[in-house]
């Protein structure tokens, strides 16, 4: 980049010394650090203005990618990770009746009754039939024999809420089917569910740990709690269950989204008179995203292991925000939404901009899965009234079938199947 015209350093430094004012040291110094700020004037503007740069406030596909030591081969990734790829993240959804599903829900035994939407009454199909396609380049086919054969020998764990154990099924039910009856199981054990491939010596596993630290919403069946409460500091309550593992995915969001603010233990659970604090919502995320990549950094060998976080998931409990009934959700729902520029009033910017100061200090090797803005377009997705309901409907309920739609969870096969798609081409080809 070219200085301004009207400045010429060298004429306003001959003129101080002919006044004798400043010591041509101090010029010299001067005139470099002009030099530098013109020539790198951009680089610097990106490195510490990011976060006040309005691409990183209105577009979140930039804000976080693979942190990782340049020349360092990643760990799994079999593409060549130095070759500027474009964002798989942004694209748009086409589509395919010939490729998706990529499973049948009757098929796969080990979803939920709280996701299998065609076997609850879910009268269309096609929620299932829509393909992601990224701007400027293709993702790679889900590889299931590549995927296998890579978990040989290994741990694979997801960590978080249920989305996270929705998404951990749909990669159980994109596998499973390449490995014998017999050879595969799975078992539940606390907060931990494990998946086994018994020929590969592999586990698939998801961990419950709705907000990674350790709260009183930790039991994996009792949870439902309102008046929710995290312990500050207590990572390692939860994360000694995740030691050892080779690829781990972590996700944590919708169960800090209570108000604007949210309570702290500082002490212990068992203290008789417990020290609780309130804190802005967004600076009580941002203390678990920070506890979060410090386990990281402790635990996981970057050369040997891939950490990867997942976006906030959006949900479309307001039909008014795509301009539909003021009064509806995603109840009834079977298309998408078509403006390219949409966001939910139920997915918080500002968690994301924490998202995105916290990495983009840290150099711990994480893999951020940006799947916020593409599954906001899918209020056609979600389980809605086709779910197991744990609870018997009451009249007023069945009368009103937006009273008890679930706008959160998504049905599978679906959305789901797609995130795990965007795991595959970050883990092997990054």
């Amino acid at each position: 980049m070219k200085p301004p015209p009207s400045f010429s350093p060298s004429s306003s430094s001959s003129a101080l010394l002919r006044k004798g004012r400043v010591s041509p040291y101090l010029i010299t110094l001067l005139a470099f650090i002009l030099f530098v700020t013109i020539l790198y004037g951009e680089d610097f503007r990106c490195i510490f203005g990011a976060q006040f740069d309005s691409r990183y406030t209105s577009n979140y596909q930039t804000i976080s990618s693979t942190i990782k030591k340049k020349g360092e081969r990643l760990a799994f990734a079999i593409g060549d990770s130095d070759e500027k790829k474009c964002d798989v993240f942004s694209g748009r959804w086409v589509w395919d009746e010939e490729s998706r599903p990529l499973y049948e829900e009757s098929e796969c035994p080990y979803i939920q009754p709280q996701l299998t939407c065609q076997e609850h009454g879910r009268p269309d199909k096609d929620y299932q039939h829509w393909r992601w396609q990224p701007h400027g380049c293709d993702l790679p086919s889900f590889n299931a024999t590549l995927m296998l054969e890579s978990l040989r020998g290994k741990r694979m764990m997801y960590v978080g809420d249920s989305l996270n154990r929705g998404q951990y099924v749909s990669m159980v039910c994109l596998l499973h089917k390449l490995i014998p009856e017999n050879a595969k199981s799975m078992e539940t054990f606390g907060s931990l569910t494990i998946f086994t491939a018994k020929d590969y010596n592999a586990t698939i596993e998801f961990y419950w740990a709705p907000f990674l630290l350790e709260s009183n919403s930790d039991d994996a069946v009792v949870h439902r709690i309102s008046d929710r409460i995290v312990r500050k500091g207590s990572i390692n309550k939860h994360g000694k269950h995740w030691k050892g593992v080779d690829i781990i995915v972590f996700n944590t969001y919708l169960w800090w989204m209570t108000g604007l603010e949210f309570n702290i233990l500082q002490g212990s659970f068992e203290d008789e008179e417990k020290d609780i604090v309130r804190l802005p919502t967004e600076d009580a995320y941002r203390m678990a995203m920070k506890s979060m990549l410090r386990w990281v950094k402790k635990n996981m060998d970057p050369k040997k292991t891939r950490v990867f976080f997942t976006s906030m998931s959006p949900s479309h409990g307001k039909s008014i925000d795509w301009e539909g009934n003021p009064n509806g959700n995603c109840y009834n729902e079977t298309s998408m939404i078509q403006d390219p520029e949409y966001w939910g009033s139920d997915t918080r910017k500002s968690i994301m901009q924490v998202i995105g100061e916290v990495f983009r200090k840290s150099k711990v090797p994480i893999t951020f899965l940006n799947i916020t803005q593409l599954s906001s377009y899918r209020k056609d997705a979600h389980t809605s009234i086709y779910k197991k309901q744990w609870s018997p409907l009451t009249p007023e309920q069945i009368a009103n079938p937006v009273s008890y739609a679930d706008c959160v969870h998504w049905c599978l096969p679906g959305l789901q199947d797609t995130w795990n798609e965007l795991l595959f081409s970050k883990l092997f080809y990054p």
